[in-house]
């Protein structure tokens, strides 16, 4: 069942999910060749705990730590380690936070020193297609118009994409009604309505889309070993049309960034 969220528990979601936008500000100055993975991870839990909200990710299903941490071939669900990061490697962080009562839940896929051409055209079309399926998360629109979108332009640049793991509605719960995959039909699915919040979240593999579980029973890997990439949003629909609650503009002050990707789904000027 999808809960309709008031425009005063939107603004609350809104409060959460920038509290995970800060802790990814954060850490993107800090990811860099040498850091240690469970270092970040320490930090990130304190810096969310100082802006009042507490780790959303830490302890849900026995899940030991506050970040998804998934480099390279690593698609999601990653667990901190003391492996230093290596100059070359991407890294997926994904974070949650709880707040007033509702959870914000948003990804971001960093560059460690310098990547490869093929790696960065990865994350470059992964991030576009976020975007690119907000646009049809609308009023009158179904969940199968957002996956097609996402689907059809990743497919296009000859990516996997992801099938066995989605986005999700998002409130007082961290996984709510509706799924929200990655691919799909146009028209199918169920109907946008005023008042629904959604994490969209393409998760897009250089190669195959096939993936496969480590022991840990979290970690989730491409199957051919490739490069993954993931980029995640909270998303409101107010009025017909999407509305950004989370933003990566607090990474690219960090890293020196100019981007107004994010102007078209915002009916007021963030206030950061």
């Amino acid at each position: 069942m999808i809960k309709i969220k008031t425009a005063e528990e939107i603004e609350l979601m809104r409060e959460s999910a920038l509290v995970v936008s800060r802790t990814l500000g954060m850490l993107a100055s800090e990811i860099k060749p040498g850091a240690n993975p469970l270092k970040l991870d320490k930090m990130a839990e304190e810096f969310i705990r100082e802006q009042g909200a507490t780790p959303g990710f830490l302890g849900m299903y026995d899940f030991p730590n506050t970040l998804n941490w998934s480099p390279n071939a690593q698609v999601v669900h990653g667990i901190p380690n003391n492996d230093p990061l290596k100059d070359g490697d991407i890294i997926s962080v994904d974070c949650g936070a709880l707040k007033n009562g509702f959870y914000g839940d948003h990804a971001y896929t960093f560059e460690v020193g310098e990547v490869t051409e093929d790696t960065r055209k990865l994350l470059r079309v992964t991030k576009e297609s976020l975007y690119i399926g907000i646009r049809e998360f609308k009023a009158g629109n179904r969940v199968g118009d957002v996956g097609y979108a996402i689907q059809r332009y990743c497919e296009s640049y000859g990516y996997g994409v992801v099938r066995e793991l989605v986005g999700h509605g998002l409130g007082t719960e961290l996984h709510e009604d509706p799924q929200m995959p990655n691919y799909g039909k146009r028209g199918r699915g169920k109907k946008f309505v005023d008042g629904m919040v959604v994490a969209i979240e393409p998760m897009i593999n250089m190669g195959t889309r096939r993936i496969k579980q480590l022991n840990d029973g979290w970690t989730i890997l491409t199957a051919d070993g490739k490069p993954s990439a993931h980029f995640e949003h909270d998303v409101a629909l107010i009025d017909g049309k999407p509305e950004l609650l989370s933003t990566f503009q607090y990474i690219y002050d960090a890293l020196g960034i100019q981007s107004d990707e994010e102007e078209e789904f915002r009916s007021k000027k963030l206030q950061l």
